[in-house]
């Protein structure tokens, strides 16, 4: 460590750990970073199917949940996606902007993001300790002293944790930085999975597991509807899961969690009015009334989902000829392809998640600098914040910005 520079230490060498120790270094800081895994970055390189949609044109409070979205805004102004996409053009990420303003490097690999970052670490001389895991950090006097669970003991000026939530724990997310911050007096506003997979009531999701069609998904609380989105629906054996379901997911967890009533209504014909699509329906079935009720629909909707939802419109015997379709009948195959209700049971687990809900109180954290209100010294970044944000790129500029300016602020 040089003489009378700050030395900071990093818990958490993933996205906002890596920026935050660019952001202390090039502000004159020495830099440490403890990483629990072998590697840096791990969970990088699993973003944007491997292509790192690493911000969003359009990122606002708008696109984040946690008891206090607003906190964001302060982080996403000083560090702002204008500068985030120039900060990145300068370390040699070239990007392109995609549908709904998804920012992309131009090679569409994730792994040139975690390279460049890599290699600005180097250039800084950024100390970076990998299968360092963090098992506690006491803060005495002015000072900070880190045991890792190898028995080693790091000391530190400053303290960034930026140890990430507990989603996708084979990038090494297991909640260690929520244990780390109880014990140095935070709140953890509770845990739970964001972007994920949505568990439902009934028994043939087997039968339709693998189907996928575009659509509307919709949860209900009270039968009114709380988010809403579209796009590709994928059902699993599980329930149902595509990019509307992911977005949806965070609001229909938090219901659960708090152990109310969740209902998720899904549109399939959501390009057409409930009359125009009686009239289609009806057409299907007077034009040839010797088909089955089966095959009549046959062409209309996926085939596969065509037992499944004859059986849950009540009717039993869907090989008849559709000559013998009651209007009763008809009117309940119109109303489940206009909305086809479900109980949502729950999510998939934290290893199916792409972010984690919920974290360290934004109330205990001083917005403009990311610093500690109960810990001096002591700075918060990315995922174990009580922020989270919306599929297509929100979270890593999440991550970007605390991070950012957490690391500019430890240097001081």
């Amino acid at each position: 460590m040089t003489i009378g520079k700050k030395h900071v230490i990093i818990v958490g060498g993933g996205a906002a750990g890596m920026v935050a120790a660019i952001s202390a270094s090039r502000q004159g800081a020495d830099v440490t970073i403890l990483e629990r895994n072998p590697r840096i970055g791990k969970k990088i390189l699993t973003t944007g199917n491997g292509r790192c949609n690493f911000t969003n044109i359009n990122a606002d409070c708008m696109h984040y949940q946690g008891s206090n979205p607003n906190f964001a805004h302060t982080a996403l102004l000083k560090f702002s996606i204008p500068e985030t996409i120039s900060f990145f053009e300068e370390l040699g990420i070239a990007h392109k902007v995609e549908e709904a303003g998804k920012v992309f490097p131009m090679s569409d690999q994730a792994s040139s993001v975690l390279d460049v970052l890599r290699y600005e670490l180097n250039e800084l001389g950024v100390t970076i300790v990998c299968d360092a895991y963090v098992k506690d950090i006491r803060h005495e006097k002015d000072t900070f002293k880190i045991d890792l669970e190898n028995g080693s003991t790091f000391k530190a000026d400053k303290v960034i944790l930026a140890a990430g939530g507990k989603a996708m724990p084979s990038t090494g997310s297991d909640g260690n930085g929520f244990v780390l911050a109880q014990k140095l007096g935070h709140t953890i506003i509770d845990v739970f999975p964001g972007l994920v997979q949505l568990k439902l009531e009934g028994s043939f999701f087997k039968q339709i597991d693998g189907v996928k069609f575009v659509g509307t998904a919709d949860i209900l609380h009270k039968g009114k509807s709380v988010a809403k989105d579209r796009g590709d629906i994928l059902f699993g054996n599980y329930g149902v899961s595509g990019p509307p379901i992911l977005q949806i997911s965070r609001k229909a967890a938090q219901l659960l969690h708090e152990k109310k009533a969740v209902q998720l209504k899904i549109t399939i014909m959501d390009m057409i009015s409930p009359e125009m699509l009686k009239r289609l329906v009806e057409a299907r079935f007077t034009k040839d009334s010797s088909k089955t009720i089966e095959f009549s629909l046959v062409g209309l909707i996926n085939k596969r989902l065509i037992p499944v939802l004859l059986k849950e419109a009540g009717i039993g015997d869907i090989k008849r000829p559709v000559a013998h379709l009651s209007l009763q009948e008809q009117e309940k195959i119109i109303a489940i392809l206009t909305d086809w209700r479900f109980k949502v049971t729950g999510t998939k687990s934290w290893p199916s998640a792409q972010v984690t809900a919920g974290g360290v109180a934004t109330s205990e954290i001083n917005e403009n600098t990311m610093e500690s209100k109960i810990v001096k010294n002591l700075f918060f970044a990315g995922e174990i914040i009580d922020i989270d944000g919306q599929c297509g790129g929100f979270n890593l500029q999440w991550a970007w910005s605390s991070g950012f300016i957490a690391g500019q602020n430890a240097a001081l």
